[in-house]
């Protein structure tokens, strides 16, 4: 079995999107909003280039484009608040591609499943649903966590929610989905 190419194009638009919280943090001082909103359209504009040429996530392209019009949009009402939504459409996003994936199988962990064992069991594809379910609404609560640190918290608390947290809580779900799986396959 061959390992998958990492774009190093991806792996900035992550490190980015971690990165950014703390940019907000320390720049909200010295940068202009519009700044800082442009770094996070420069973002998802880095994603949607190396999405660019893959026809399977079309939904993902289209997704991020309706994220990057939103943040535009919300620069023109509340530049401000434009500035801390970035976490909520990338959040956003993913949960939309995650839940409309439930819809319109195969589910996006069931896909993620598929390129490691490509003939997954009926079992599986129930527990790869469950775990597209889990997901979901995770980034759900994610989203509605960062509007809450946006509109009543500091931006000490949106930086710290939305620049560890998150991240931490994203890992332990990760890693404790591995550990059931493991747990469930035996």
């Amino acid at each position: 079995m061959t390992r998958p190419n990492i774009n190093p194009w991806l792996i900035l638009a992550f490190a980015g999107g971690m990165a950014y919280p703390l940019l907000v943090y320390f720049g909200t001082t010295v940068l202009s909003p519009m700044l800082l909103v442009l770094i996070g359209l420069s973002l998802m504009s880095i994603r949607l280039f190396v999405m660019r040429q893959n026809a399977d996530i079309k939904i993902w392209k289209i997704a991020f484009l309706i994220a990057s019009f939103g943040l535009v949009g919300m620069l023109f009402l509340n530049a401000h608040m434009a500035v801390q939504a970035y976490p909520v459409v990338v959040s956003l996003s993913v949960a939309s591609i995650f839940g409309l994936s439930l819809l319109y199988p195969p589910t996006m962990v069931e896909r993620i499943a598929r390129l490691m064992e490509p003939n997954l069991p009926p079992s599986g594809v129930i527990y790869t649903r469950r775990v597209t379910m889990v997901w979901t609404i995770f980034l759900l609560m994610n989203a509605l966590i960062s509007v809450a640190t946006s509109i009543w918290g500091t931006l000490a608390q949106w930086t710290l929610w939305n620049g560890l947290i998150s991240y931490l809580l994203m890992g332990m779900l990760f890693v404790g989905e591995i550990i059931v799986r493991r747990i469930v396959r035996q």
